[in-house]
């Protein structure tokens, strides 16, 4: 594959973190990109800065010492919130500025964000103009292929887009209405890169390095965007690049590796959260990472009810015992 280019930036690798609220945190996404990832968007901030002075947005705007590009997602509905989003976060350091239009969650598309915008495409030229004007950085934007079957504009979108100064795109296989549910239609995505000339990465159900090379053939895109499947896995990156590189599976990470990578980890969460709210974001991680070991749902369940750092980094020379 030829390097992705975003704007100035040359990205290290085409296979990317895909932003996810309540897992890609400015810890979680410095370990993907420790193992490869070519990009790691913060999780999605709201455009409304009236609500920034939360400690939820406080922390979804913390790129500090995170290596660039620097990637802020935002969401709103009203143009004008929008570009001062962008505009406040491009002032606070951010590389790129990403629009999230492909959220399905209800009560983000109940405020006209997300993937709801797709509904609206006279709106969606608002936002996405005011934006590019906003701000001197390159803006991305993250889509599905429409609002429901009966309404897949993904086409359109990404044409809309490219003409409105948008530098890469990400498409998610699935309508709203699909949610996460069934397969990802990659055929949609292929006719949509075929649209356009700027960047698009594939994105849905790419859980394994085979089948991310089977998604890039399917879809001819640029690039891919991995989720759920790096939860608990963050050397996903690492896998797919070196099978996409060699063609073959790379070694199987060693115990020892998983468990300094866990350790690291957890201490990351402690010190960016504090030890009480740390340890219990800490939780969901040890889950799934748990999932990757069959026979530790004894040790999962415990993991659970743990109160404190010690416990949870004490008990991890049980997994895979």
């Amino acid at each position: 594959m030829n390097p992705i280019r975003i704007g100035r930036h040359v990205l290290s690798s085409n296979v990317i973190l895909a932003p996810m609220a309540g897992v890609t945190d400015r810890p979680f996404r410095a370990l993907c990109r420790e193992f490869g990832a070519g990009l790691a968007a913060s999780e999605m901030l709201t455009s409304d800065t009236r609500l920034w002075d939360t400690e939820k947005s406080q922390r979804r705007m913390d790129i500090a010492g995170e290596a660039s590009p620097r990637i802020v997602q935002i969401a709103g509905y009203d143009a004008a919130m929008m570009a001062e989003a962008a505009q406040r976060n491009a002032d606070g350091g951010a590389d790129i500025i990403d629009i999230n239009m492909g959220c399905p969650a209800k009560k983000v598309c109940n405020r006209q964000a997300g993937s709801a915008l797709m509904q609206d495409e006279a709106l969606v030229a608002q936002i996405l103009e005011r934006v590019v004007r906003a701000v001197s950085i390159p803006v991305t934007l993250k889509t599905r292929t429409g609002w429901d079957r009966e309404h897949k504009n993904g086409i359109r979108i990404a044409t809309l887009a490219e003409r409105c100064g948008i530098q890469a795109l990400a498409i998610h296989g699935r309508t709203r209405a699909d949610m996460y549910q069934g397969d990802a239609e990659h055929q949609t995505v292929r006719t949509i890169k075929e649209s356009v000339r700027i960047p698009v990465f594939a994105n849905g159900d790419i859980d394994s390095p085979q089948r991310a090379q089977a998604v890039l053939a399917a879809t001819g895109c640029d690039g891919i965007m991995i989720g759920r499947a790096a939860q608990g896995k963050p050397w996903i990156f690492e896998d797919v690049n070196f099978f996409l590189s060699t063609g073959q599976m790379r070694a199987e990470l060693p115990l020892q590796k998983v468990r300094d990578t866990m350790r690291v980890h957890l201490e990351n969460l402690y010190a960016f959260y504090g030890d009480a709210t740390g340890v219990r974001v800490a939780r969901k991680h040890l889950s799934w990472y748990c999932r990757q070991h069959p026979g530790s749902e004894f040790l999962r369940k415990r993991l659970m009810l743990m109160e404190t750092t010690h416990e949870q980094l004490s008990a991890l020379w049980e997994l895979a015992a």
